[in-house]
């Protein structure tokens, strides 16, 4: 028997009765104001193609590293988990590694992973039952589905969750190009970058190399240098304040 899927109204709200009367006349000031997000980590392609995404596995598990280390720490095997590797994505159905993602969902108890999930699957995806292994195939399918409809395209959701200004984060050798076609695309919605450098200064990162010589083709200047890297840096500085930015990393 499936268990279903209810989420409390205060489960983010204290405990005692008196802090949580507090919290929720907070929330209910703010609750249906746009959202302001001074950083994170979306990727601007999404909003600069406006593609559909294709299915849970892509989506959600994937590109969450907060969720395939967990699984890892339990013995499962990356690749049978669709995660991309240095020579590509492994050749995983996934559907099958949602399968194995919904049989391991009890290890995310407790967690703000399960807690952000359960929030996705409840009130965006309208899905009422428990993520478990008997419903992983009704959760990849519920969820691909809607994906497959304009109203769940990055743009859609970008204005129905009442986004006003969303900041990315890209690296110094990053070229911008997805915030530029975002500008040329005339569309409205505010997507910024923000100057995360850790690339060509963190000398132990394993993209140092390639980053620095991306570094290098993108501001003409000799990174190798003292004098060059730092005008390297405020060659890309400028770069990204033309692109909106408007905080580093």
């Amino acid at each position: 028997m499936t268990r279903p899927l209810a989420l409390h109204p205060d489960r983010l709200f204290p405990a005692d009765p008196t802090t949580r009367g507090i919290a929720r006349a907070l929330y209910a000031e703010v609750a249906d104001l746009p959202i302001v997000s001074p950083h994170g980590h979306v990727d601007p392609s999404w909003f600069a193609t406006d593609d559909h995404w294709t299915d849970a596995t892509t989506l959600l598990l994937a590109p969450d590293h907060y969720l395939y280390r967990m699984l890892y720490s339990q013995g499962i095997d990356l690749d049978a988990l669709a995660i991309p590797s240095k020579a590509g994505t492994p050749a995983t159905d996934p559907r099958a590694a949602w399968r194995l993602f919904a049989d391991h969902y009890h290890l995310f108890r407790g967690t703000p992973s399960r807690l952000w999930l359960d929030h996705v699957f409840a009130d965006v995806f309208g899905i009422d039952v428990a993520l478990e292994g008997a419903t992983a195939d009704h959760y990849y399918d519920a969820i691909g589905a809607a994906l497959a409809t304009d109203a769940f395209r990055p743009r859609a959701l970008f204005d129905r969750f009442r986004i006003d200004f969303l900041a990315t984060t890209e690296g110094a050798h990053d070229d911008l190009a997805a915030h530029a076609a975002i500008r040329r695309s005339g569309w409205q919605g505010r997507v910024v970058t923000t100057y995360r450098p850790d690339g060509v200064i963190d000398v132990e990162h394993e993209q140092f190399a390639p980053a620095m010589q991306r570094f290098a083709e993108l501001t003409n200047e000799d990174v190798h240098g003292w004098h060059g890297y730092l005008a390297a840096h405020r060659s890309r500085r400028a770069a990204f304040r033309d692109a909106g930015a408007t905080a580093t990393d």
